[in-house]
């Protein structure tokens, strides 16, 4: 990712601590042709080793939302850059080795399972022991939406606290928009593809999120330069929890910024099917409308007992965002059916409503 386009928080956290620790990453491919997506998740829980969380993984969420999993236990086998985005973890190392970034020709040729990604580069092979599966991935990254407006620094998601060890957990879009060409091989199937809808976010930290609710979508009808994502959750902030949420877009090179040092945020999340998000600013006002009818996929989460189900996901919701002047003239509305739509913390009790 050019220095431009380089997030805050685009490097790896951990500072060799043995206590609770966690870092995760994840990339995302749209397929809009075929209405499919492919979601990559890596991460690490307690690096330094020892505890009964210490180790890597990697979960692939793929066409009709069919899950994929995969343990990489030996946190030896894992590396992060510090200064920028890069990481890998192997199954297992070559003799004389040490895990470090190789040339994707290295890769294929040296490492017999794992992974490696950066801000341009996603690159992976997987096995899956029960079903005997083999997943594979190349494919490279032309990052455009970085976060924040185009040519300016980009700015950190949590806004400028989240420099400081104040918030856990930490959550920063690392791409909100990018292009993708590769392939991926899948359940015996080969997709390729150029030029598609790419992402990238990632969170890391101490503490975890006790709910939490997320919508995002860079793949909408007749509008391929505009990239969404919202969400918001329940997390500590000085060993106190609060609930904040954000609803911001990028869309012809300008940032739209809907975060509550600006913004009234309000929002009522089903806890399932159903996400509905409003935001007002001084001069500029947003709706989101998420919805599914598919019974989504739970997912492996970041808790205080290491990785556990605990949120469920899609990649085929439907979405629709209007955004409109304080005077109610309409400046954008578009919609999608290749939008993620996730709920953690699982299960909750009711609708989360906060006005």
């Amino acid at each position: 990712m050019r220095d431009q386009k380089q997030t805050p928080h685009s490097g790896y956290h951990w500072a060799g601590e043995e206590n609770r620790f966690f870092e995760g990453w994840y990339y995302r491919v749209t397929l809009p042709e075929i209405n499919q997506t492919f979601a990559f998740m890596y991460s690490i829980d307690d690096p330094a080793g020892g505890t009964p969380y210490s180790g890597g993984a990697a979960q692939i969420l793929g066409p009709d939302d069919e899950y994929f999993w995969r343990t990489l236990p030996n946190v030896n086998g894992f590396f992060a850059h510090y200064t920028s985005l890069g990481l890998g973890h192997w199954q297992k190392r070559p003799l004389a080795s040490f895990p470090r970034e190789l040339t994707r020709n290295q890769f294929n040729q040296q490492i017999e399972e794992g992974y490696q990604a950066t801000a341009t580069l996603n690159q992976g092979k997987l096995y899956h022991p029960p079903t005997q599966n083999w997943v594979t991935w190349e494919y490279e990254i032309n990052p455009i939406y970085g976060w924040g407006d185009t040519h300016r620094p980009q700015k950190a998601t949590a806004g400028w606290l989240s420099f400081l060890p104040l918030f856990e957990p930490g959550w920063q879009i690392l791409m909100a928009h990018g292009l993708a060409t590769g392939y991926i091989q899948w359940q015996g199937k080969t997709y390729n593809f150029t030029n598609v809808p790419a992402y990238g976010e990632k969170n890391w930290g101490r503490a975890f999120p006790a709910k939490w609710f997320w919508i995002n979508c860079n793949a909408f009808t007749d509008e391929p330069d505009l990239a969404l994502t919202a969400g918001g959750g329940r997390r500590e902030v000085l060993g106190l929890g609060e609930e904040v949420a954000l609803i911001c877009f990028h869309y012809q090179g300008k940032f739209y910024e809907f975060v509550p040092w600006n913004s009234e945020v309000s929002w009522e999340i089903h806890p399932w099917g159903e996400w509905k998000m409003s935001a007002i600013a001084a001069e500029l006002s947003v709706e989101v409308m998420g919805t599914t009818d598919r019974l989504g996929t739970l997912l492996r989460a970041p808790t205080e007992q290491g990785l556990k189900f605990c949120c469920r996901d899609t990649m085929q919701g439907q979405v629709h965002l209007k955004l409109y002047q304080r005077n109610g003239k309409v400046l954008l509305e578009a919609s999608s059916n290749n939008c993620g739509l996730e709920v953690g913390g699982i299960p909750w009790s009711g609708i989360w409503v906060n006005e």
